[in-house]
Parts: structure tokens; C-alpha cells; sequence
């Protein structure tokens, strides 16, 4: 791999040997990505934090590699899976945000990904699950085929819900097209107003099966009022109960109908335990922890049926799996679904704090899991790793060319567990900013609110530079800046060279974004 020179990249350093796997004959194994939504470290039991069993998952760790300081590139969805998909840091990409579900597509089709360096490598590719990237060009018409979409940035194939499935439109879409649409009943969509005759959350409280308890009042689906207005497409809407056995079934007819003369990259988004928390009546009671506990244990058997039929198709053993997730854990987030206080002995942050929003450890700090036969074995990881690097350390392991401009660095052989991993790495939450280097994370001085009362979650808004030993002090509860100065000071001279001027201390404009 060519060595690279970015802005500030020389602030962190890359570890020497890191590019040895450039050096080794390419390999083309078949590689699954799969991401899951807003899951925590202590949701998978490997870790040993939480009361939710996931043996499908763990079977993964049981050949495996298992990291305990693995990052997204953001404490939010859409932005986190942006970094993984185009190497580049989101806060790179001003629209790299929290997206509606009628957001134009937030990757530019000539900008570099994942699956086109793999179609351009010999490899098939796929898109299945959530998505939560955009579609089309701005001027949307869910009534024909839609373009720009995952089939222009590199997808030979995509099966996907548009953004989250608390969000209109509630539909899945298929390289491009509305899936058992009726052209007599077409589809409207806005996030401004409500159509004329249509019910809403707010004022039609009869209608409703899930109480919302902030913004998620608009339109009425199945009972669950959403985030944004819709009007028609009755036959198109999915059932929320069905959607995870719907996307598993469309990953084995993937896997069936492929072009078996190539390897394939498949992109695999569970879309649970996002709310709304709707698993499948089978799963019901699953957990003693409400409908978020039984939520964690629906996606951990969409990975066993998915392993599984790998396995029986014979290609399990030449497959590399990735697991991970968005985004640290929310327990509150929009609906009354009680999954704060039906916690119990769970701690889904695996001891952590903050989670999903916030710049504290939580947010970005998140499972994942290495699995490839031979390649792998049973063991933790306290290297640290990033999503950020899934692009250049998968284009070595192939032997593609990566551009010079990608902020992805090759880590290969830290995936696998035989190397080291990165020195430091940038995290961002909701436009704000913060470093980890080695055992220490620091958080620069932000204006804002410390704590969201509607997330139940720490911001990370300090009103100083605050450092602290995120191993020896996991739940950050000591600031150690003035015990360590000459620390604090050589990260906070690294990260502003290297984001520059786009820390801002008043974040104010920025979030408008969002």
C-alpha cells in the first residue's frame, strides 16, 4: 500500500509494519460486514458485562478475535457508517449527519468505497438492511426508480430501508425501486408538514400501539407514529415485527443466487436494537428486560441463521466476518418502551460512559468481532482499532490500490490479532470532537449542556480540556489533566493539527446540521 499524505496525518502516527500484509500474496476471501444498530459492548455477552445471552455472536470470538478498544469513527449512524464505507473521518463531510429518510445520497458517486475497489478487484457486492445514507439526488419520487443510490457507489446489489425504521418512508427498496409498490396509490413524503386528512402522533393518541416521548410524533405506521409524514403506498409498507427474518431471507437468496466464479463483499446492517423495538412475537419475553432486552436477542439470531447458512453452503471457511456497530448504546431514545428502567442487571455500556450522542467513551466505543477460519483464533484484543480502517486494510489483504487521500490506514494484521493497531485516532459526536492515544482519551472544552435529559445521556460538553485513563478509569470519572500535563499537552497539540480549524468551541452552527 502507498504511503500516505493527508492533512495532519502526520500527527498520527502509523505503526511500523503496518503495510505487511502488502508484502504477502493477495488473498480473496468472501468478506461480511455486518453492523448492527445502536448495540453496546455489554450486549454481547463475550464481553462480560451484560445479562443478555448472545450465542451466535460469541460463536464468532470462539475462532476469533475479540476487541476491546475497537471504535466508529462517530458516536451517530449515519455519519459513522459513512467513514467505514469511504475511509474518510465524517466530520470531514459537512453533510455527514443524522439524515431523514428523504436525504439525498451522502455519498458521491465519484468519491472511492468499499464496494467499488471490491468490484473492481474481481468481487460481487452487495448492500441488505439498513441503510441510512440517502438515496437519490434531492428531488426524490419514491414512485420511480431512484438514482443516485447503493447501486452507484459500488452495490451490484441492494435490498434496503432508507434510513431507520422510526422514519418515513417505511418501505424497503430494491437496487433502486419501491418494493410491491401499487402505482394507483403512489407515495408522499415530507419532514416539513402533514398531509391533509392524515393522523399524526401527536393528536391521534387512539391510533397508537407505542407511546413516543419526544419528537417522534408524526406519522402513524402500524400503529407506531414516526419521525416525518407519509401518505400512500398501503401495499409497499413493511411490518416492523417481520423485517429482521425479511432481510435474513434476503441474504441467503443472495448467497444462493451469486455468481459463484467470484467472491463476494456483502454489507449486512441489522437494523435492531434501534427503536422502534419491534422484534418478532418468537422473541417476545425472550429477556426479562423489556422489549429492548428481546431486541438484542432477535439480531444475534439473524447472525446464527446467517453463519449458519454459510456453513451449510460450504463457504463459511473462506469467508472473513466483521462484526460491529454503529454506534454506542441509548436505552431511552424516543418511544416509552421502558427499556431505561427494565435494565435491571444489565449495562449495555459494558461499564462505559455516555453512549450513542455523546463524546465520553460510549458514544464510539463499540463491540466488534474478527472471525475467519485458519486466519483467526480465540482471543482479546487490546489493540486499538477503528471502522475508519476496514477500507485500506481490506484493500491489502486483496492487493487493491488505495488512494492517497483516504484517512483509512491498513491494519490488517490487527484485525486478524498479529499486529499492532493505531497509536491514536479522532472520534466525533454530534460535530464535536475528541482524541484517543493510547490508554488515554482527552475531550477538548465545548459550550453546550452537560447531560440530555431525553436520551438520559452525559454529553461530554466540558468547559475545559479533560483528560483521562479510559483503562485504569473506564467510566471516566477522574480527569487526570492535571496530573499528567505533559500528556494533555501532546494530545492537544496532535489533535489540533490535525483537525485544524474545524474545531470550533461553539459547535452552535454545526448543529444546525444535525
Amino acid at each position: 500500500m502507498k504511503g500516505k499524505t493527508i492533512f495532519g496525518l502526520a500527527a498520527l502516527p502509523v505503526v511500523a509494519g503496518a503495510c505487511a500484509n502488502a508484502k504477502q500474496e493477495p488473498q480473496k476471501p468472501n468478506i461480511l460486514l455486518i453492523i448492527a444498530d445502536d448495540l453496546g459492548i455489554g450486549d454481547v455477552s463475550a464481553y462480560g458485562y451484560g445479562a443478555i445471552p448472545t450465542p451466535h455472536i460469541d460463536s464468532l470470538a470462539s475462532e476469533g478475535v475479540l476487541f476491546n478498544n475497537a471504535y466508529a469513527t462517530s458516536a451517530t449512524s449515519t455519519p459513522s457508517r459513512y467513514g467505514i464505507l469511504t475511509g474518510e473521518y465524517p466530520w470531514r463531510n459537512a453533510n455527514a449527519r443524522i439524515l431523514p429518510g428523504d436525504a439525498p445520497l451522502l455519498i458521491s458517486p465519484s468519491m472511492p468505497t468499499i464496494p467499488k475497489m471490491m468490484q473492481a478487484n474481481g468481487y460481487q457486492t452487495g448492500a441488505i438492511g439498513k441503510w441510512h445514507l440517502g438515496m437519490g439526488d434531492g428531488n426524490l419520487d419514491w414512485n420511480k426508480h431512484i438514482s443516485p443510490c447503493a447501486n452507484d457507489i459500488g452495490f451490484d446489489y441492494s435490498c434496503l430501508i432508507a434510513a431507520t425504521n422510526d422514519r418515513v418512508p417505511t418501505v424497503y427498496v430494491e437496487n433502486g425501486n419501491v418494493l410491491g409498490l401499487d402505482p394507483d396509490d403512489p407515495i408522499e413524503v415530507s419532514y416539513e408538514h402533514n398531509f391533509p386528512g392524515e393522523p399524526d402522533g401527536k393528536k391521534d393518541l387512539d391510533m397508537i400501539r407505542m407511546m413516543w416521548d419526544h419528537h417522534h410524533n408524526e406519522a402513524i405506521i402500524n400503529g407506531i407514529p414516526r419521525i416525518g409524514y407519509m401518505r400512500g403506498g398501503k401495499k409497499a409498507i413493511w411490518t416492523d415485527e417481520d423485517m429482521a427474518d425479511y432481510f435474513v431471507d434476503k441474504v441467503k437468496n443472495y448467497i444462493d443466487t451469486r455468481d459463484e466464479s467470484k467472491p463476494f463483499f456483502l454489507y449486512y446492517g441489522l437494523h435492531q436494537p434501534h427503536v422502534p423495538r419491534t422484534p418478532n412475537q418468537r422473541f417476545v419475553g425472550a429477556t426479562n428486560l423489556g422489549p429492548r432486552g428481546d431486541a438484542v436477542v432477535e439480531p444475534d439470531w439473524c447472525v446464527g441463521e446467517v453463519i449458519n447458512y454459510l456453513k451449510k453452503k460450504g463457504i463459511l471457511d473462506n469467508t472473513l466476518v466483521i462484526f460491529t456497530s454503529d454506534n454506542g448504546p441509548v436505552l431511552q431514545d424516543g418511544y416509552v418502551d421502558q427499556a431505561y428502567e427494565h435494565r435491571n442487571d444489565h449495562d449495555a455500556y459494558g461499564k462505559l460512559r455516555g453512549g450513542k450522542y455523546s463524546l465520553y467513551d460510549g458514544g464510539a466505543h463499540v463491540p466488534m468481532l474478527v472471525y475467519w477460519k485458519g486466519h483467526t483464533r480465540n482471543m482479546v484484543s487490546n489493540e486499538l482499532v477503528s471502522q475508519l480502517d476496514c477500507y485500506a486494510s481490506l484493500a491489502s489483504l486483496i492487493g487493491a490500490e488505495t488512494p492517497d487521500s483516504l484517512d483509512s490506514q491498513n491494519y490488517m494484521d490487527a484485525f486478524l490479532g498479529k499486529g499492532k493497531g493505531r497509536e491514536s485516532l479522532i472520534v466525533e459526536a454530534k460535530s464535536r470532537l475528541a482524541m484517543r492515544k493510547g490508554d488515554y482519551i482527552m475531550i477538548p472544552p465545548y459550550y453546550g449542556p452537560a447531560y440530555r435529559k431525553t436520551k438520559k445521556v452525559d454529553l461530554g460538553n466540558v468547559p475545559d480540556y479533560v483528560l483521562f485513563d479510559v483503562v485504569n478509569d473506564r467510566g471516566q470519572e477522574h480527569d487526570i489533566s492535571a496530573e499528567k500535563p505533559e500528556v494533555l499537552e501532546e494530545m492537544k497539540k496532535e489533535f489540533h493539527d490535525f483537525v485544524g480549524s474545524y474545531y470550533d468551541i461553539d459547535i452552535t452552527e454545526k448543529l444546525k446540521n444535525y
